[in-house]
C-alpha cells in the first residue's frame, strides 16, 4: 500500500468519525449526555456481568481520573450507579440503572441512525466489518 492511499484511508477515517459526532451532537446535548458519557454508557452493555472502572477504563482508553469524570456525570444523570463486584467485593463496578437502560437503547440507536454507514447495503456492512475488526486483532 503506498502512503497515499493509506493517508486517504486514514482521512477517510476521520471525517466518518467526525461527520457521526457532529450528527450526534444535538440528539445527545437533549438527553443530557456528550459523546463521552454517551459512549461510556454504551460500552456498558445490560447483557454482560457489569464492567468494572479499570475494565471500562480500557474500553474508552482513557484513564482512572477521566473515566471518573465520565462515571460521574452519568450517576448524576441517574443513568449509573456504582456497585461492587459480586466475586470482589473491592472492586467497583459501573451499573445501568433502569433509566440508564433505557437511555442506552436510544443512544445506540441514534447513533446506528445517523452513521453515515446507515447507507452502506448489507455486503458493503459486512466486509467493513471484516476488514476493520483484522485491524483491530492486529493492535492488540
Amino acid at each position: 500500500m503506498t502512503n497515499q492511499a493509506l493517508e486517504s484511508v486514514v482521512r477517510a477515517h476521520y471525517e466518518l468519525f467526525m461527520r457521526t459526532a457532529d450528527r450526534l451532537a444535538k440528539p445527545f446535548d437533549e438527553l443530557g449526555l456528550t459523546n463521552a458519557t454517551a459512549q461510556a454508557l454504551w460500552l456498558i452493555d445490560p447483557d454482560e456481568p457489569a464492567p468494572s472502572m479499570k475494565t471500562l477504563a480500557g474500553r474508552m482508553h482513557c484513564n482512572a481520573p477521566n473515566l471518573s469524570f465520565v462515571v460521574n456525570q452519568l450517576i448524576d444523570h441517574g443513568l449509573v450507579e456504582r456497585g461492587a463486584d459480586p466475586t470482589d467485593r473491592r472492586v467497583r463496578v459501573a451499573v445501568l440503572t433502569e433509566r440508564g437502560r433505557e437511555v442506552r437503547e436510544r443512544v445506540v440507536r441514534l447513533t446506528l441512525d445517523q452513521t453515515p454507514f446507515a447507507d452502506c447495503e448489507p455486503e458493503e456492512i459486512a466486509r467493513l466489518a471484516e476488514i476493520l475488526w483484522r485491524v483491530l486483532d492486529r493492535t492488540d
